[in-house]
C-alpha cells in the first residue's frame, strides 16, 4: 500500500510538472517569436528613420519575419499558458481567440503582400507604417501593459 501511494504521488508530481513545462514551453516560444518581430520592427525603423540605408533585401526581411511570426502565433496559446511565465498575453486572447486569429491572418497577409510589393524607400515606409498601426492595435487590444 506504501508503495502504491508513493508511485501515485510522484504520478501526480511528474505530471504536474510536465504541465507548467508545456505552459512555460508555449510562453517561452511566443517570446522568442515576438522578441524576433521586435529585432524585425527596430531594423524596420532604422530603414524608414534613414538611420540604416535602404536595403531592399533586409526590407522584405522585416516582413519576412512578421509574416512567419503571424503564422506561429496562434498555435502558441493553448488553455495552460493564461498565466506564468511572466507573459504579458491578456486573458481576451482565450476569450476572443477568433478575433485574435484573425488580427493574426490580417497582419500576416500585410507581410507578404509587402514582402512582395516592397521596391524603394518609399513604398517600404508605406508598408511598414501600415503594419505598425496593425502591430499597435493587436497590442492594444491583447497585450497586458507592464
Amino acid at each position: 500500500m506504501l508503495v502504491r501511494t508513493a508511485v501515485c504521488a510522484a504520478l501526480a508530481v511528474a505530471l504536474s510538472a510536465g504541465a507548467v513545462l508545456a505552459q512555460s514551453k508555449a510562453i517561452a516560444e511566443r517570446k522568442e517569436v515576438m522578441k524576433g518581430v521586435g529585432a524585425a520592427a527596430k531594423q524596420g525603423a532604422a530603414i524608414a528613420r534613414g538611420t540604416d540605408p535602404y536595403d531592399n533585401a533586409k526590407a522584405v526581411q522585416v516582413f519576412a519575419v512578421y509574416a512567419s511570426a503571424a503564422e506561429k502565433m496562434p498555435g502558441l496559446f493553448p488553455d495552460d499558458s493564461k498565466t506564468g511565465g511572466e507573459t504579458t498575453a491578456s486573458p481576451k486572447i482565450w476569450e476572443d481567440m477568433d478575433g485574435f486569429k484573425a488580427a493574426m491572418a490580417k497582419w500576416g497577409a500585410s507581410a507578404k503582400a509587402a514582402q512582395a510589393s516592397v521596391k524603394d524607400i518609399d513604398s517600404f515606409k508605406t508598408a511598414f507604417g501600415e503594419i505598425g498601426k496593425q502591430c499597435g492595435a493587436c497590442h492594444e487590444v491583447y497585450r497586458i501593459k507592464k
